[in-house]
């Protein structure tokens, strides 16, 4: 009899609500209450609730900001394990004025693909009811039949949710927007950044994704997986963040423990800000539920960060043009390429990383870098990357792993090749737009043609060991290495980027 009377309860409670959501009469509001104030997510009474985000915001400085605050980077776990570190971006609003606050976050109950915008109504928790702005959200449901409203998807998700009592507490007079999302596939992340662009340009809004990092690793190894994954999200390039993520989810076995469950609601508000003017990332706190006094288990931790993204002029990368233009010395190269082959070493030895323990500045700017193994003359191994995601010595010498044991057209470099094989390494400059081939240099530009979901590139040297002139070398980039038409470069369509490379090798 229970049982049927708690069913009957919740099939009421849903056609009830469902019944509201159509009617006419304007004085009656949809109420999304709140499902996580329960003592456990976060506190379920005004004074405790407020004395609680308070007490974290207090905590924390504001941090200095060159321009205009964009968005926010915020974890969405129980109060007692990630409220501190989500204080750190939200003292960094504190007080400012914003008329609505877009929050774009994952659905952990509910998988579904395009979007479902919360339509209008109120998101009510014990501070109060908080207006959702339902001509944003119209705007976003009129630009894709993708996006629609399913009320349904947001009455049990949490992150959203969580996220609405450190605005309350922050920010007056604005109104929210929820988004939920769980297809963080390229097509359904551009479609939700495009139309959220488009919705917000000339608007005073702020962006917020909400994400928490890996899941249940143990503390050191949670550590080193999501510092990977904050590199690649301070480089404010969606394209850099994807393929970092895409690189967990090939580890099959614990994709969903490496990958953030809110890959999807970053990617999207990255991108979407920096359509709107975000031109930089500032990691404001990292740290796990391992890090929590009394309550944190080290075996199993579940990683927060918490990040800004504003317009500021800067490159988002944390180079200056002088450590960018400054050239490698001999003594640099040869670290570099010790440490590329020790890196091999250890890596077929014991399975670890060696790391570079420096007080060199100049290895310390992030950097793209390719390293090439050549056995005997013959290539046995080229991994790279482009943009600027790690430190120079920690990018040469993950990718010099990643060329031995990680390039799918040869098998894993063995100890016993080591002696026959050279190491090549390309320290790259930052990649740039050019609006035609006529600005390409054979020999010196290394070019990346992209176009839709297809990526290809080639390092300067190719130009110079082939022997192609411009129109051969780009026919092969677009159908050798993007899988796209061979004349797809004369294409308005597709992008070509261009880098250049210092280039230096072991000595024979």
């Amino acid at each position: 009899m229970y049982r049927v009377f708690w069913i009957w309860l919740m099939v009421f409670g849903v056609l009830t609500f469902c019944a509201g959501c159509s009617r006419a009469d304007e004085e009656e509001v949809r109420v999304r209450q709140a499902t996580h104030a329960d003592d456990q997510w976060y506190p379920s009474t005004a004074a405790r609730l407020g004395q609680m985000v308070d007490k974290y915001l207090a905590n924390v400085k504001k941090t200095p900001v060159d321009g205009e605050v964009v968005a926010l980077i915020v974890p969405h776990a129980g109060y007692a394990f990630s409220g501190q570190v989500a204080a750190y971006a939200y003292k960094q609003i504190e007080g400012m004025k914003f008329d609505t606050v877009v929050l774009v976050g994952p659905s952990h109950k509910y998988s579904f693909p395009g979007a479902s915008v919360y339509e209008s109504g109120v998101y009510r928790n014990p501070l109060g009811d908080v207006e959702v702005d339902s001509e944003t959200a119209k705007l976003l449901l009129d630009s894709s039949k993708a996006i629609e409203f399913q009320p349904r998807i947001h009455i049990p998700e949490h992150s959203l949710e969580n996220q609405i009592p450190f605005l309350q507490r922050t920010l007056s007079n604005f109104k929210i927007v929820p988004v939920l999302m769980w297809d963080h596939g390229k097509q359904n992340c551009d479609m939700l950044s495009t139309a959220l662009a488009n919705a917000l340009k000339g608007k005073n809004v702020l962006l917020i994704a909400s994400t928490d990092m890996s899941h249940f690793l143990s503390y050191n190894e949670a550590a080193k997986v999501d510092k990977a994954m904050i590199s690649a999200i301070e480089t404010a390039e969606p394209d850099v963040i994807r393929k970092r993520m895409d690189e967990y989810l090939s580890r099959s076995t614990r994709q969903k423990s490496y990958a953030p469950c809110g890959i999807g609601a970053v990617l999207v508000v990255v991108d979407a800000a920096r359509k709107l003017g975000a031109d930089s990332v500032k990691v404001l706190k990292y740290a796990n539920s391992g890090d929590v006094p009394v309550i944190g288990d080290k075996d199993r931790v579940v990683g927060y960060m918490a990040a800004m993204l504003s317009k500021s002029g800067g490159s988002g990368q944390g180079n200056t043009d002088e450590a960018l233009d400054t050239p490698l010395n001999e003594e640099q190269q040869a670290i570099l390429l010790k440490l590329a082959r020790e890196s091999i070493e250890t890596n077929l030895e014991t399975g670890k990383r060696k790391k570079l323990e420096t007080t060199d500045e100049r290895m310390k700017v992030k950097q793209g870098a390719f390293v090439t193994l050549r056995k005997r003359g013959t290539l046995r191994g080229c991994i790279g990357y482009i943009e600027p995601i790690e430190s120079l010595c920690d990018a040469v010498a993950d990718m010099a792993v990643s060329a031995a044991t990680q390039d799918p057209r040869f098998p894993k470099v063995s100890m016993d090749e080591m002696k026959d094989i050279n190491i090549e390494i390309s320290v790259l400059s930052i990649p740039r737009r050019v609006e035609s081939a006529d600005e390409i240099e054979l020999g010196k530009h290394g070019v990346i043609v992209q176009r839709g979901g297809r990526r290809g590139v080639f390092l300067p040297q190719v130009a110079t060991e082939t022997g192609w002139d411009k129109e051969t070398f780009l026919e092969h980039l677009c159908y050798g290495k993007a899988g796209l038409p061979k004349d797809a470069w004369k294409d308005k369509g597709t992008d070509l980027i261009i880098f250049t490379a210092q280039l230096f090798e072991e000595e024979e």
